[in-house]
């Protein structure tokens, strides 16, 4: 009982750990940081990903009406150039509106401040990039994240259960594969279908990581389930599919993800005026 005890919680800071580490690694994770202005620091953070049919506000605040600001910006891989805006000073927060992309449309945008002849980026020395998508149902999202955290931490409880001395882990295994099946082959797809308009976008139809991560590590206790009964080290199976699942994890969150193509909506939306 102490032994299950202590591998459940191994497991359990093992999977939060990942978990965080997944999703503030990830290209949509805001980022954060702070930029001196003529000797004033200024906190900022700036999205990199915007849900919804609203456009975006960057805004930072400098509770300093003396510091003025702008934002340039243009659509990510393309030949546009950077449109120019200035920023509006209320209540202490300098903003702008950055124009509502399609669902997986991007803007590259950069920042800059300025108090006297003072100029200063955010961030420093690169730009940020956002990408657009679709509202998720609160319901659907939430049930789809839990199960992927719980399904990887019974993956991981699978996987230390292979220390144990007399191992029991065909329960794990299976709530491994049920867990993972729902939240990742089925709530996963639902989640994409409305943040991005298509249902898989992974192997063989894209390159997107995070439909590919899941149906690696499905595949991979799949095959340890399979390994229960007709191998004889089912064990390093187990060991082999938890040990994926934990580097798989550790892949920032929306690599390679769904990413719109803005010169095949330039093609469209040139044959249409051209039809016209």
């Amino acid at each position: 009982m102490k032994q299950s005890l202590l591998f459940w919680m191994l497991a359990f800071l093992i999977t939060a750990g990942s978990a965080v580490y997944q999703r503030t690694t990830g290209p949509t994770y805001p980022i954060s940081g702070k930029v001196d202005v003529d000797g004033k620091e200024i906190s900022y953070k700036l999205d990199r990903s915007h849900p919804g049919e609203s456009n975006h506000i960057v805004k930072i605040e400098t509770k300093d009406e003396s510091i003025s600001g702008f934002v340039e910006w243009k659509r990510y891989k393309t030949e546009d150039l950077f449109t120019k805006v200035t920023m509006t000073y209320s209540n202490g927060i300098l903003s702008v509106e950055l124009p509502h992309q399609p669902p997986a449309g991007k803007l590259e945008y950069r920042v800059t401040l300025q108090k006297g002849d003072v100029v200063s980026q955010v961030p420093q020395d690169k730009s940020v990039i956002i990408r657009f998508r679709g509202d998720v149902p609160l319901l659907i999202l939430i049930v789809h994240v839990l199960t992927m955290f719980v399904g990887m931490l019974f993956a991981t409880r699978a996987g230390l259960e292979v220390f144990a001395k007399q191992p029991q882990l065909k329960k794990l295994i299976y709530w491994t594969i049920g867990l993972l099946t729902v939240g990742g082959l089925i709530l996963g797809p639902i989640v994409q279908w409305y943040s991005f308009g298509a249902f898989w976008t992974g192997w063989p139809f894209g390159k997107d990581l995070t439909d590919n991560k899941t149906a690696l590590i499905v595949l991979m206790w799949v095959i340890a389930a399979i390994a229960l009964k007709y191998s004889k080290n089912s064990k390093r199976w187990t060991l082999l599919a938890a040990i994926i699942t934990i580097v798989v994890y550790l892949i920032p969150h929306s690599v390679l993800g769904s990413e719109l193509d803005y010169s095949k909506v330039d093609k469209i939306n040139s044959s249409i005026q051209s039809g016209q």
